[in-house]
């Protein structure tokens, strides 16, 4: 392993910005209850939140990313609940293509010599924030491989209960990273509730939550169905908030 070093570029250039990477643990069970079928939790009950501004058609796209630990046809990855992001054109289609759960959401997230901060809007509900400073540079570990699931899905046109025009399928994106540059943030992560984005309620903080901020080489990216669920056990699963699959039903947030 060596030390990273700090990339240079262009000022102002949006291909710069490093993504702020938090990540805690959390109650097993509260995470497995967010899981479809199909999907069981990983080795621990891990949360992952990344927020990132990168171009995206052309133009900034901040967002934030929320994630939990989870295997799907024995493979270790992350079941993203939602991409919250600030930009409408990429919502709905990639949604659409993808079943990539992105939602309209407005993302405060900038560093200002050491200092680190970030928040997360949706529906006027601030859900979370992060204030942090810049800790020592991390070392590399080589390449990096992940696995993320997400869930595409259509409900038919007919509106009958349990009937799909495309039924539930895992969409698998495999990726592989370098490393520019890691660098360990200090900070302090807030959960605020919500009943758009329920992350305090549902996936609570247990433990200390770690952070940095990582600068990705990108290498290779695939994105592929995985395989069907069952459709008539995921139907609870079908109604949304905003996009992001978190607990809800057709006519808003759920309160309990």
């Amino acid at each position: 392993m060596t030390a990273s070093t700090a990339p240079q570029g262009h000022p102002g250039d949006i291909l710069n910005w490093p993504m702020l990477k938090i990540s805690y643990l959390t109650e097993p069970e509260r995470l497995a209850e967010l899981l479809p079928p199909g999907l069981t939790p990983g080795s621990e009950p891990r949360v992952f939140l990344t927020l990132y501004n990168v171009p995206v058609l052309d133009e900034p796209e901040y967002g934030v990313v929320v994630s939990v630990a989870a295997r799907h046809g024995g493979i270790d990855g992350e079941y993203t609940l939602g991409f919250g992001i600030d930009q409408e054109a990429a919502v709905f289609s990639s949604q659409e293509r993808w079943g990539q759960p992105k939602y309209l959401a407005s993302i405060r997230y900038f560093r200002l010599g050491d200092r680190v901060v970030a928040s997360a809007t949706h529906q006027g509900y601030t859900f979370l924030r992060f204030n942090g400073q810049i800790g020592e540079p991390m070392a590399t570990e080589g390449e990096l491989e992940t696995n993320e699931w997400w869930i595409k899905s259509m409900r038919s046109v007919d509106m009958q209960p349990g009937s799909y025009d495309f039924p539930p399928h895992v969409v698998h994106v495999y990726s592989k990273y370098g490393t520019a540059h890691k660098v360990h943030v200090d900070g302090q992560l807030t959960l605020l509730d919500s009943p758009w984005d329920p992350i305090a309620r549902y996936l609570p903080v247990v433990g200390e939550p770690s952070a940095h901020l990582w600068t990705p080489i990108f290498l290779d990216r695939r994105i592929t169905l995985a395989g069907p669920l069952d459709p008539e056990a995921f139907w609870p699963h079908a109604d949304t908030i905003g996009g992001s699959r978190w607990p809800g039903t057709n006519g808003g947030p759920r309160q309990d």
